[in-house]
């Protein structure tokens, strides 16, 4: 049965229906609900009229709704996880384990808390900041991690006290209509609306003049696009748009003890994650040693549809991204750069690309600069670590990064790369208490625990004179 848009408590059909493609096969599987102008009208007028009520609420009670959002979630793990696996094209054991992580998020935000502060004053004035919410938000989430990219967004601003409209990728869309419907009689009418379209309903969504906030995670053409209709109305943002993470390996690192983490760093989700390692700097002498391990985890991997429980990589999520990393790859390789293990689709159906380590890239390819989004991992040699880091720095997006080798001299350069998080001696680890986000054209805002939280919210002061 397809999921159903959610819609001011009601469970209601689409005004049309857009065909949901399966990953594995290259072949629509399912039809999804496409949202009228009309809907999108209804859904934000309800989210509007709900507003009110939701943020007089005792946060005490809010936090009971999201625990319940949690449990409701759980319940159904295997449900949403199956259809997660069929229309991203994850493994389901790695669907899984995003809608597990994503029913235990409700209960990381519901133990968040906001704290009115009372700053001193010399004259005796009685003065109290407090934070409260925006109204209504607009949540629109990417296709690689559906579940939990909505859930880390709407989460906290319901607890924050906004009612909210999500509206997922067009590409995957019923995952996140299920949990819709599934969450709908765990909070008041209005307060959670799920609706779904193509990305004509993503630039209404934003442009609504009843819409009081923005949080979206996507590509950087799409996000600044958003922040443009958003300078119109001064609303404002959360933008998470990516990044192109580089790993640099510095000397005195065991290389290969380090591999496997940095292979699977690159590769998780077939490397549609926007944290995933996309290019490893390696000093001159222990490039080959690194490229060899590497070549062979590659050359290993089983990359198989994702209800293959054999499966640890699936296909990519469209046929438009298996063609960007594809032209990529030539691109790279044209420039002068070598294909070391895999380097081309996998014959058959579906948008399956073979795991893939490319060398000897020239500086400043497309490869280098750019985010892929897919199973290749550039290796390049450097001869002293201020060179690995200068090229590091040297792309418009600045997510993550990462050192490897002992920490001390990891510490020495952690200061000197250019993004929102560095981690040393591992990367990607994002977690719901630790703030993420990014610098240039990575976004603006931070998501995840109490800095999370905060952007959900505007300052208010309370100023008593004294008497």
């Amino acid at each position: 049965m397809t999921p159903s848009l959610t819609i001011g408590g009601a469970v209601v059909p689409g005004a049309a229906e857009l065909p949901v493609e399966d990953p594995a096969t290259g072949e629509p599987f399912a039809q999804s609900p496409a949202c009228s102008p009309e809907q999108l009208d209804a859904a934000v007028s309800a989210a509007a009229a709900a507003a009110a009520d939701w943020c007089r609420l005792p946060a005490d009670e809010r936090r009971a709704a999201l625990r319940a959002c949690g449990e409701a979630l759980g319940a159904h793990l295997e449900e949403v996880a199956s259809l997660l696996s069929r229309e991203q094209g994850k493994p389901l054991a790695a669907a899984r384990a995003e809608v597990r992580l994503a029913a235990d998020w409700f209960e990381h935000t519901a133990g968040l808390r906001l704290v009115p502060e009372e700053p001193t004053t010399k004259d005796g004035a009685h003065i109290t900041v407090e934070r409260v919410p925006h109204g209504v938000v607009a949540a629109i989430a990417p296709s690689n991690f559906p579940i939990i990219l909505s859930v880390c967004k709407f989460a906290p601003a319901l607890l924050a006290g906004n009612t909210v409209v999500v509206k997922p990728s067009p590409e995957t869309p019923l995952s996140t209509l299920r949990m819709g419907e599934l969450l709908n009689d765990c909070l008041p009418r209005g307060v959670l609306n799920v609706i779904s379209g193509d990305h004509a309903l993503g630039r209404a969504l934003t442009a609504h003049p009843s819409v009081d906030m923005i949080s979206f995670t996507g590509s950087v053409e799409t996000g600044r696009a958003i922040a443009r209709r958003a300078a119109d109305r001064l609303l404002p943002v959360v933008l998470e748009l990516g990044g192109n993470d580089a790993a640099i390996v510095l000397p005195g690192a065991e290389v290969t003890a380090i591999a496997p983490a940095l292979f699977h760093a690159a590769l998780a989700n077939s490397g549609q994650f926007c944290a995933a390692v996309k290019r490893i700097y390696v000093q001159r002498e222990q490039a080959e040693e690194l490229v060899g391990a590497l070549a062979a985890l590659a050359a290993a991997a089983v990359v198989r549809p994702g209800n293959d429980a054999e499966a640890e990589f699936g296909p990519l999520v469209s046929r438009a991204q298996l063609e960007r990393v594809e032209a990529l790859v030539e691109d790279a390789v044209a420039h002068g750069a070598q294909v070391v293990t895999g380097g081309a689709r996998l014959p058959g159906p579906g948008h399956f690309y073979a795991p893939t380590v490319v060398t000897g890239l020239p500086e400043g390819c497309d490869l280098e600069v750019e985010e892929q989004f897919g199973p290749v991992i550039p290796v390049i040699a450097y001869d002293d670590p201020d060179e690995a880091v200068r090229r590091a720095n040297a792309t418009r997006y600045g997510l993550g990064a990462s050192l490897w080798g002992p920490p001390e001299l990891a510490e020495e350069f952690a200061p000197l790369l250019d993004s929102g998080t560095v981690w040393i001696n591992t990367h990607g680890d994002l977690r719901p208490d630790v703030p993420f986000g990014g610098v240039r054209s990575s976004g603006l805002g931070v998501e995840y625990g109490y800095w999370g939280l905060v952007e959900y919210t505007r300052i208010k002061v309370r100023n008593s004179a004294r008497r």
